[in-house]
């Protein structure tokens, strides 16, 4: 991992509470970008707490937020087949609220912005997603990328650029007004 994900001292392993306290936010932004759903987020970023809960144990002091990274990616793989296997409803649309400094009209340009590319992003296969989001919103390198996913430095080049060609296809109409 590289030097700016290494969090904590090499000798001791954080409590849980330091670790919800210290990185639940991290944990979180994580999820939402994964899931692109509030209510999805918040669900997902409790099971990685509990899941960091019942395996801090067995964490060797290192890069902690890329531990967290991993459990999270890893359980939302989890939900992405689990769903897979078992269809339901489609998830509610985004509702984020845009910060109270905008104009009216600079609010509702954003908002709409976000909540394309939020949706186009969720378009995406995980796995593309998973790649993209890693990579250009986390600005992890390839080898990171597949350090923590386990997936050969082919396998993240080709995940991400096959992510970015969907993600522009899906942002084109909007970009030309077609």
């Amino acid at each position: 991992m590289s030097p700016h994900l290494e969090t904590g001292s090499a000798e001791r392993v954080p409590t849980w509470e330091e670790v919800a306290a210290e990185h639940g936010r991290f944990v979180y932004t994580l999820a939402y970008r994964l899931t692109g759903s509030t209510a999805d987020a918040e669900d997902l970023s409790q099971d990685v707490l509990i899941r960091v809960r019942t395996a801090l144990e067995r964490y060797r002091p290192g890069s902690l937020e890329g531990w967290l990274l991993r459990i999270t990616t890893n359980l939302f793989y989890d939900r992405m087949r689990h769903r897979a296997r078992h269809p339901a409803e489609p998830l509610d649309e985004l509702d984020d609220a845009a910060p109270a400094t905008e104009s009216p009209e600079d609010s509702a340009l954003n908002g709409e912005l976000r909540a394309v590319v939020a949706k186009a992003l969720a378009g995406l296969p995980y796995q593309f997603r998973v790649a993209v989001i890693l990579c250009d919103l986390y600005q992890m390198s390839y080898e990171e990328i597949g350090s923590t996913m386990g997936w050969r430095i082919g396998t993240v080049r080709s995940r991400i650029h096959r992510g970015r060609a969907m993600l522009r296809g899906a942002l084109t109409p909007y970009v030309t007004g077609e």
